[in-house]
Formats: C-alpha cells, structure tokens, sequence
C-alpha cells in the first residue's frame, strides 16, 4: 500500500481540483522515473529479454514531452508491475518501481511508489547485513535528484506516507 486513502490535494492537478501545476506534475513524473531507473539493473540482470519496466519508463518521460497521452504512460506502467509478478527480490521491486513511475502520469502520487520501490529494491540486492545501509544511501541518492521545485512537496510526503511505504524513508 503506498497511496493514502484521502487523497493528498498537493498531489492532485489544478483543473481537478488540487494545487499540482502541470509543471510540477512533470517533475514528480521525471524524478520518479529517474529513481526508478536507478535501480532498473537489478531487474534486467535477472530478467534480460523483457522490455516492460524500461518501457514505462521511457514513456513516462515521453508524456513529459508531451509524445505520448497519459493513458500510455499508464498502461506501460502496469505492464511493468506485471513483469514483477512471478519474480522476487530485487528484480522485482525494480520492476515495480518502473511500474509505479510510469503511473505517475495518471496520478502524481505514484511518484513515492517509484521511490520506496527502489530503495526496497537496492535493499534487496545488498550483501547479507548490508541492506539497511545500502537503503539509506538510495533514499539520499533519491533525494539529491529532487529539483528545487518540488523538494520540500516530496520531503513531506515522505514524512507523511513513511508508516505506509514499508518506512524506507527512515
């Protein structure tokens, strides 16, 4: 579970009625996809021959661009959380993570999804007693791609939705 049940007006764009700028929507959407592809080695080196989890999130960047709708973007998105499905591990909380950015499109609140993904997988992939650690260096890593903009929205979102994203934002 990684979105609340009461919808986080921040998250939502201005024409439904939340306060998200278009602009701001796109960079939750860019910042998402770049955590997610952060971790994306970890799925292709297990799952080499498929396609899903890069594919949302090259098309979560090109509806950025405006290259393709946001239905798209979505439906790459969740053929990348079904290419997480039979695996475990690393690989698939990678797989996730593309997934969860390529949401984004459709709902800007999938953008700590795409987080919390990756850092669950970098965890995941740590050596044996490592994984706390190899957490908290992803998290950072995360955090210094945040663009100005939306820094402190994200930084209190994941105060906020810590309990529910598995606490990797400790």
């Amino acid at each position: 579970m990684i979105l609340p049940k009461v919808r986080d007006p921040r998250f939502v764009t201005l024409r439904r009625g939340g306060t998200l700028t278009d602009a701001n929507h796109r960079l939750l959407a860019l910042w998402a996809a770049s955590c997610a592809e952060h971790v994306l080695h970890l799925f292709e080196s297990a799952q080499p021959g498929d396609p899903r989890p890069r594919q949302a999130i090259e098309h979560v960047r090109a509806w950025v661009r405006g290259e393709v709708k946001m239905t798209q973007a979505r439906a790459a998105g969740g053929h990348a959380m079904g290419a997480a499905r039979d695996l475990r591990g690393a690989a698939r909380h990678a797989a996730y993570a593309a997934g969860q950015a390529g949401a984004v499109a459709h709902v800007a609140a999938h953008e700590l999804g795409a987080a919390a993904y990756a850092i669950k997988a970098a965890r995941a992939a740590a050596p044996d007693g490592r994984g706390q650690a190899v957490g908290r260096l992803e998290c950072q890593w995360q955090r210094d791609q945040l663009p100005e903009a939306i820094r402190e929205l994200v930084l209190d979102d994941q105060r906020l939705r810590n309990d529910i994203c598995w606490s990797v934002f400790d």
